[in-house]
């Protein structure tokens, strides 16, 4: 059942060193003020999951809290490069960092076969493909009915998956609605769920076709208005885009990110005061709401 909890709580007592870890959202609901509370509680030697990691992935890694990164794609979207991720490597700093890579089809349909209790999916998405060479946990297997090739790889089991959503009611029950990415499966495959929310209502008053989590898949619900800043949570604000091209400058250099992390998450108390102080460093509000 669901406990409602402040975010550093939750990280405190549900993210461990050595865990694997799926902070997941695509486009909006990155869960931003989660990642930042694991940099500021400093967590280590974390297994990332994630299908897009992104700029919060990029601070997770630059900041030491990560030793592998299970992933499909990676980037800060619309700009380039993650220069932090990047740096780990080609250059092992701040530690090196081990990779393991599949192809978008491949990664959601672990989260399914990890949702559904299975020890691993099957899919024709490798053919042609040179990734298998690379990594040994994408292996061929022949279909018992028909003969066929096919490929197969591990269930996606995180310790702790990360998402934010728009709404919880009080029973922790949550509801979220617009892109939703693999939110949903990357939950129910977890073995603890932390979900930060915009805020806890009486009633969910869901729409028609909304995704709803209930309260027995949740560990724990935050109400961190604004968690998933500088993307966007439909229906609350905008994306900032000017923070994902500020970010470009940021990470390429250590010093520069070093700078950026200490002022905006190692010395801020929590998510309410990254917003104040990044505020006040950009020059302009940190969210625009609708």
């Amino acid at each position: 059942m669901a406990q409602i909890i402040i975010l550093r709580e939750a990280v405190a007592h549900l993210i461990h060193d050595g865990d694997t870890v799926a902070l997941e959202g695509f486009t909006h609901l990155i869960p931003f003020a989660a990642g930042h509370e694991i940099v500021r509680q400093g967590r280590k030697n974390l297994s990332l999951v994630r299908m897009t990691p992104d700029l919060i992935y990029d601070q997770l890694i630059g900041a030491g809290c990560a030793s592998k990164l299970k992933f499909s794609w990676g980037g800060n979207p619309g700009v380039g490069s993650l220069h932090r991720l990047r740096d780990a490597v080609e250059n092992g700093w701040p530690h090196e960092l081990m990779l393991e890579e599949h192809s978008h089809a491949d990664m959601a349909n672990a989260y399914v076969a990890g949702a559904a209790n299975l020890p691993f999916t099957v899919l024709r998405g490798y053919a042609g493909s040179d990734l298998p060479k690379h990594n040994h946990n994408i292996r061929a297997i022949r279909c018992p009915f028909t003969g066929e090739e096919l490929a197969a790889t591990p269930a996606i089991r995180p310790d702790v998956t990360v998402i934010h959503a728009q709404r919880a009611d009080r029973a922790g029950n949550v509801l979220l609605w617009g892109i939703l990415g693999v939110q949903k499966e990357a939950a129910l495959a977890a073995r603890r769920l932390i979900v930060t929310v915009e805020e806890i209502v009486d009633s969910l008053d869901a729409p028609p076709n909304a995704c709803i989590l209930p309260q027995w898949t949740v560990t724990a619900v935050c109400a961190v208005p604004g968690g998933a800043f500088p993307s966007y949570a439909q229906g609350f604000y905008e994306r900032d885009n000017r923070f994902y091209l500020a970010w470009d400058v940021i990470a390429r250099n250590r010093e520069t990110f070093q700078s950026w992390i200490k002022r905006h998450i190692l010395d801020t108390s929590d998510f309410n005061d990254f917003k104040r102080v990044y505020s006040e460093s950009s020059g302009h509000p940190s969210m625009r709401p609708r």
